[in-house]
This record gives C-alpha cells, sequence and structure tokens, in this order.
C-alpha cells in the first residue's frame, strides 16, 4: 500500500547514538570527505553493481534504484554509488545477506526504528556502492527517487544543493569529522529543497 502524503513528507530524525546503528564488529573510519565533479563512469558503475545483486537475489531483488548525488548528472559528489534495494523484508536478514556478503558487500548499519533499514557497503577499487535496503512501498525510497528526480530538472536547486555539499565537506574535514556529521551540516539545506519539491507536488501546503 502505497504511503500516505503524511509519512512522504515527515523527516525522521536520528533515534539514539550513531553508534546504536553499527552492527556489531562493524568499525567506522574516519576518512576526508572528497567532493569530486561529476563523473558520467558513475552510471555506468552503477550499471554492473545492480547487475551484480540482481544475479545473486534474482527475484528477492524487488526493485532498484540509483540514487543520490552520482544519480544526478552535473551533480558534485563522494564517488560512492547510493543505491536503493527493495526486498521483502529487511529484518529476515538470511533471506538477502549472505549472497550480498559473498559479493563482497560489508554489513555497516542496522536501523530497524528507519522502516527497517540496513546498509550495505561495496569498497573495492573499481567500484564503490552503498546500498540501502528496505521494504516495499516504503517512503523514504520515494522520497529519494523524487529527490533525485527533482533534482535533474531544477538546475537553481542543484547548484544550491552543489555548494551546500562542498561547505559541508569543507567543514567536516576541517574537524576530522565522519559521513554522520557531514551529513548533519548539510540537512537544513536538503530538507528546504525537500519541502519546496513536496509543495509543488501538492504533498504540502
Amino acid at each position: 500500500m502505497r504511503p500516505t502524503d503524511a509519512e512522504i513528507v515527515r523527516h525522521y530524525d536520528q533515534e539514539g547514538t550513531e553508534g546504536d546503528a553499527y552492527v556489531p564488529g562493524y568499525v567506522p573510519t574516519r576518512t576526508p570527505i572528497a567532493i569530486e565533479e561529476h563523473d558520467p563512469k558513475w552510471m555506468s558503475t552503477y550499471d554492473v553493481v545492480i547487475e551484480l545483486i540482481s544475479g545473486a537475489l534474482g527475484s528477492r531483488a524487488l526493485e532498484l534504484h540509483h540514487i543520490g548525488s552520482t544519480s544526478v548528472p552535473g551533480l558534485p559528489a563522494k564517488p560512492i554509488i547510493d543505491i536503493d534495494l527493495i526486498v521483502e523484508d529487511p529484518a529476515d536478514e538470511s533471506n538477502y545477506l549472505p549472497e550480498l556478503l559473498n559479493l563482497g558487500f560489508i554489513h555497516a548499519v542496522r536501523e530497524p526504528w528507519w522502516h527497517q533499514h540496513r546498509l550495505v557497503m561495496l569498497r573495492q577499487s573499481e567500484r564503490t556502492a552503498h546500498v540501502h535496503i528496505f521494504g516495499p512501498d516504503c517512503p523514504e525510497v520515494i522520497r529519494h527517487v523524487m529527490f533525485r528526480d527533482w533534482l535533474r530538472t531544477h538546475p537553481d536547486d542543484c547548484e544550491l544543493y552543489a555548494n551546500a555539499k562542498r561547505s559541508a565537506a569543507g567543514a567536516t574535514n576541517a574537524e576530522v569529522g565522519t559521513g554522520m556529521d557531514y551529513n548533519r551540516r548539510k540537512e537544513c539545506v536538503v530538507r528546504d529543497i525537500y519541502d519546496r519539491m513536496f509543495r509543488a507536488h501538492g504533498l504540502m501546503t
């Protein structure tokens, strides 16, 4: 069942501390936030990664979406391919996680309080990807796809977001912060764009 408008426009805040989401045994590393100019190769890297996932999971991969900044032509980004993978039940990790681990993915995050979100990461010299795992009709996936399509067709907001990303990366690197710190620094701009997008689609007044 499609989420309600209220569920789609709701901004979720982090519950608990950042460490609560990390899978036991996963140790995050603090590396500089590298924002690069858009590289057309990111699109082909996405194609390779989803072919790997589709081959491993078959029909259990209900949907795959290229989201995030690498999916928006012309938008600078961290050279990490973000993908939304939809499975029947993200909480049933035994139904998909072993196959992803066999492909070389690392299970990094488990957030049952946020749409049962799981995050697995692929870090290889020729490709780097973060795969966000959600269930069917998840409002967050709808938000991600809407945001991607909005930035593809609204150059002013795309430029606004690009400037926010560069500023957030600079400040985070100066303090040797984390990716979560980087996300928090650009969150205000992101939410402003989301709200403008939701109003344009008639989801907010």
